[in-house]
C-alpha cells in the first residue's frame, strides 16, 4: 500500500493539470455541438473504461463504453463526428485500441488519450493526452498492472471532478440520478 501511495504522490507531481482542463473544455465544447463521450480500452484498461463511463455519467457527463474491437467491426457507426473518444492505454500503443482510434479519427471524432507514454501512437493521435504513468507497478516482476491502474483511475477521477465543477452539478441533480443505495440516501439527506 505504501508503494501505491508513493506512486500516486509521484503522479500528482508529474500530472499536467492544464491537460486535464483542456480535456474538460474539449468535452464541454463537443457536447455543446450535440456530441457524446465514449470511453474505450483493451485488457485491464477496458475495465477502467467501463468504470469511467459510469463515473462520468453519474456526475453530469453522459458517457458510453465503446468496445475497441467491436468498433472496427461496425460499432464505429454509433460514434458521430461531434463526439469525443477517451482512449485508455498504459503503453499508448495497444494495436486493437489504435485501430479504433484511427477509425474514429477518420470520422472526425476528437480523441482524449490516457497513457503512461506521452510519446506513443496514442499520444500522437490524441487532441489531448493525459499522463498516467508510474515507475513501479509493485510486485517482484514490476510488470503486472497494479499502480498504473490506480494512476489511470486517478486521472479519470480528476477529469470527472473538473467536468462536475464546470457543469455545476448540484446535490439535488445527483440525487435524481442516484435514487438507490446509501449514496442516494446521503444525496437526499434522508
Amino acid at each position: 500500500m505504501d508503494l501505491a501511495l508513493e506512486e500516486m504522490a509521484g503522479l500528482r507531481a508529474r500530472a499536467d493539470v492544464d491537460a486535464i482542463e483542456r480535456a474538460a473544455c474539449l468535452i464541454i465544447e463537443r457536447e455543446s455541438r450535440g456530441g457524446r463521450v465514449h470511453v474505450t480500452g483493451v485488457g485491464k484498461s477496458e475495465h477502467i473504461a467501463r468504470f469511467s463511463a459510469s463515473l462520468l455519467s453519474s456526475t453530469a457527463t453522459p458517457a458510453y463504453f465503446l468496445d475497441a474491437t467491436e468498433c472496427v467491426h461496425g460499432s464505429a457507426g454509433q460514434v458521430c463526428e461531434a463526439d469525443v473518444l477517451i482512449a485508455i492505454s498504459n503503453s499508448g500503443a495497444t494495436s486493437e485500441l489504435m485501430r479504433a482510434v484511427e477509425a474514429l479519427r477518420a470520422l472526425g471524432t476528437r480523441i482524449i488519450g490516457i497513457s503512461s507514454n506521452r510519446e506513443s501512437p496514442l499520444g500522437d493521435s490524441a487532441d489531448v493526452i493525459l499522463y498516467a504513468g508510474v515507475s513501479n507497478e509493485g510486485g517482484l516482476l514490476n510488470l503486472v498492472p497494479r499502480a498504473s491502474i490506480l494512476a489511470k483511475i486517478y486521472v479519470m477521477c480528476a477529469l470527472s471532478v473538473s467536468l462536475e465543477s464546470r457543469k455545476g452539478l448540484t446535490r439535488e441533480q445527483y440525487a435524481r440520478w442516484h435514487p438507490g443505495g446509501a449514496i442516494g440516501r446521503l444525496a437526499r439527506a434522508d
